[in-house]
């Protein structure tokens, strides 16, 4: 009883790469992309002033978004500062009426709200570090000068 025969006939994938022919090419060649139509410089340049002049309503977005930082951040330093008057508070006027009404009226908040009040948040209490640092400072001296007060709290 012989032996089969299991040998394979190698084959050259360079060779049979060539016998088959050129590749069809599916999509644009590097010839395409070098010989695309671009902008000249003044086209540039006007494209680039576009961007930096923004859209107007971004722009009154933006404005919006700061005139109620800026009524917020006195709101709370008033707070801060104890200089709030009870009769102001009885007295509200007609547009604290309706920006009450609208903030009733909206459900969720921005995330340039939630930011902004972050921010104020982490201002108020960076400023209130650096009175109490002022203080711990203050008290150092006095200590060293022979002076004692008691500690306020």
């Amino acid at each position: 009883m012989g032996k089969r025969d299991n040998r394979v006939a190698y084959i050259n994938p360079i060779a049979a790469a060539r016998a088959r022919g050129p590749v069809q090419n599916s999509g644009p060649t590097i010839q395409d992309y070098l010989s695309r139509p671009r902008p000249t410089w003044e086209e540039l340049k006007e494209q680039l002033e576009k961007k930096k002049k923004g859209s107007r309503a971004l722009a009154d977005f933006e404005d919006k978004m700061n005139e109620r930082w800026k009524k917020e951040l006195a709101k709370n330093r008033e707070k801060l500062l104890g200089d709030k008057d009870k009769e102001r508070d009885k007295k509200t006027t007609d547009k604290e009426k309706e920006e009450k009404k609208d903030k009733k009226e909206v459900r969720y908040r921005s995330f340039t709200e939630h930011l902004n009040d972050l921010t104020l948040k982490t201002h108020l209490y960076s400023r209130w570090l650096f009175i109490c640092v002022l203080e711990k400072e203050e008290r150092k001296e006095e200590i060293q000068q022979g002076e004692e007060r008691p500690p306020v709290f």
